[in-house]
Formats: structure tokens, sequence, C-alpha cells
């Protein structure tokens, strides 16, 4: 058992340590700017949150400014550090590190809160996992609004809700709905129901707001088709494997029990969302495919091309994506046994809730910017 002691040790840790990265890439940039921060920080992290939010195809830095082009060309022939909108490898690994570090100083505050050592928070938290995909839309949605024509959210506003800054704000907007639930509630268990009734309430307010822009303007669009068919496919799949392992295999879900089917649910309609948006959106009566974004979706779709135009008629390039994230949910599912939930619960929650949001948060965007037509 972790003494009192210990976890102030440990918290101390992880404050000397992010503490020192801070000052390396805050001490970097300031001394080597052209290298640290231009050519890492804003190259990989900053510059495609900034082309996304100018709805631009690429940024670059040049003489101290920073210039935004519309057109592949013209990116192409530009001199490094070229910033375009969505994710590199680079960036992902970054992220998910940052992942990794932000979950540990979460199970230091759930420490110092009591909470967490049950399940109920994973639940509680669910909505805010579609709200992060729902509120990436509003931004989408943004990008569609006719010149001369005022947004809600303008630059530089946009960037905290354009991805990757946009988990940043989620994470902001969850922790202080958790830190005011347990208060409210006085630390008792009954704090999950305010924290997921806030929640259940973001989602609704997005969700409102994305169907009103449907109905009053012509830049937004509504094909409930998209959602129905990604929902109905996301659950015929998920009772279709889970079926599977309870019955070949229910070894692999002793220790996710019930939230395993909401793992492979959220990473189910992520994958089925790409499939849809990616390959079918025109014959559902959209009046273009999606493009993917994340260079593990395009690689994937790589493979789909390789097999005959033929095959590809018929069952279209996204399945591999699709097949990846079922192998990917169940190999989690196994991972995550009885005996870390029995050795660190705390951390073993929040996990599975990164985990659902990293498919959940991209899953329920893509799905919804089919069904809202941007």
């Amino acid at each position: 058992m972790v003494t009192a002691i210990e976890e102030l040790d440990s918290e101390r840790l992880w404050v000397g340590a992010v503490a020192a990265l801070l000052v390396a890439l805050i001490g970097g940039s300031i001394a080597f700017p052209e290298r640290v921060y231009y050519g890492f920080v804003w190259h990989y992290f900053w510059g495609p949150v900034l082309a996304d939010a100018q709805s631009a195809a690429c940024a670059v830095y040049a003489d101290g400014s920073t210039t935004y082009l519309s057109d592949a060309a013209s990116c192409a022939a530009a001199a490094e550090p070229v910033a375009y909108p969505g994710y590199t490898i680079v960036s992902e690994i970054g992220y998910a590190v940052t992942l990794l570090v932000a979950l540990i100083g979460v199970v230091f505050l759930l420490r110092r809160l009591d909470v967490g050592r049950d399940r109920e928070l994973f639940y509680a938290l669910f909505p805010y996992m579609l709200v992060g995909g729902a509120l990436r839309v509003v931004e989408d949605a943004f990008d569609a609004v006719p010149e001369g024509v005022d947004i809600a959210i303008a630059f530089p506003w946009n960037t905290l809700i354009i991805s990757p800054v946009i988990y940043f704000t989620m994470f902001a907007i969850t922790l202080v709905a958790l830190v005011a639930s347990v208060r409210l509630t006085g630390g008792d268990a009954n704090y999950r129901y305010p924290l997921a009734g806030v929640g259940t309430a973001l989602l609704a307010v997005i969700l409102g707001y994305l169907t009103f822009l449907a109905f009053t303007t012509d830049y937004v669009q509504f094909y409930p088709q998209i959602t129905a068919v990604v929902v109905v496919a996301a659950t015929l799949l998920t009772a279709g494997v889970w079926w599977a392992i309870e019955r070949y295999a229910p070894q692999i879900n002793r220790g996710t029990r019930n939230m395993g089917i909401v793992v492979l649910w959220a990473h189910t309609v992520d994958g089925v969302a790409n499939v849809v948006g990616i390959d079918w959106a025109r014959e559902l009566g959209l009046p273009a495919d999606l493009v993917p974004k994340h260079p593990v979706n395009r690689a994937l779709i790589g493979v789909g091309e390789q097999f005959p135009e033929a095959v590809q008629q018929v069952i279209g390039t996204a399945w591999p994506f699709l097949i990846v994230k079922l192998i990917a949910a169940v190999f989690v599912i196994w991972v995550f046994d009885e005996r870390i939930f029995e050795e660190s619960p705390r951390y073993a929650i929040l996990l599975l809730i990164a985990i659902v949001a990293v498919g959940l948060g991209p899953g329920s965007r893509d799905m919804l910017r089919a069904t809202f037509g941007i």
C-alpha cells in the first residue's frame, strides 16, 4: 500500500519533471527560437492549429511573421517551416506523452479529492467524450461561413476548439466540473450525478446549436441518416464482437467488465464513421466524401487502395482503419486485467477514460461533420 509520504514524494517528482520540461521548452525557445520554437514547437504543434483556424492550406513562417497560403502548390514550394492543418507523427507522439503526464497529475488530484476508485467516474464522464467531438464540429461549421458573415467565435479564440487544443480545453472544462461536483456533494459518492448532468447539458446545448444552424443557414445542412447508419452499424459490430468475446474468450474482459463495451463501442464508432464519411458519404446523400486528416488514417487508406479497383468499388478503401480499431479495442480490453484494477484503480479508470475519448472524440466529430454536411 502506498503511504502518504510516498504519495507526496511521487507528487513532488511529477511536479519537478513537468517544471523541468517546461523550463527546457521555454528556455530553449527563448535562447534558440529558430531551432526550438519555430523549428519544433511552431512547426509541429502551434503552426497546424493556426493554419486550421485560418482555414488555410498551410501556414509558413519566414522573416519573423506567419503567412497563410490557400493552395497546395504554394505550400509545397514554400521554404520550411511549413505547417499543415491536422496531425503529424511527431505531433501525435508529443500529444500522447502529454496525455500520459496529465493523467498522472489527475491521479494525484483524485487522491486528494478521495474519489475515482469506483467505476462510476468512468460512466459519469462519458458525456464529455461526446462534447469534445461536437464542439469541434462547431468550429468546422465556422469554416463554412461565407465572407461578410460574422461567426460566433472568431480567430484567435477559435483555436481553443481546434484539435489538439480542444483536448486541453475539454480537460479544463471536465476538471472544473469534477471539482465543483465533488465540492457540491461534500465528497459523497453522489458527485457523479451533477458531473454527468453538466456534461449532458453541454452536449445538448452544442447539438441544439448545430441543429439551429442547419435550419437557419445555407452553409450547414442536416443528414440524420449519417448518424443513424454510424450508430446502428457500430452498435451491431460491438454486439457481435462482444458476443464472441463472452462466448469464446471471456477471460479477456474480466478486468474491464461492462466498461469494455464502452471502449469497444467508442472505437468502433470512430472506425465506422471513417468508413461512412470517406467511402459512402456521397451514396448517403452528401455532396462529397470526407477527407482524412490523421496520418494513421491516410496510411491505412493507402492499404485499402492496394486492392483491385473492383474490390474498392464494393468495400471502399477506409475499411482497414475499422479493422485496426476493432483489434486495438479488444487488445486494450485484454490488457486491462483484474490485477491492474486491484493495484491502481484510479489510474486504470483514467487511462480507460482517455482511451475512450481518443476514439469517441474524433469518431463523433467525423459522424457529426457528415451529419451536418460540414
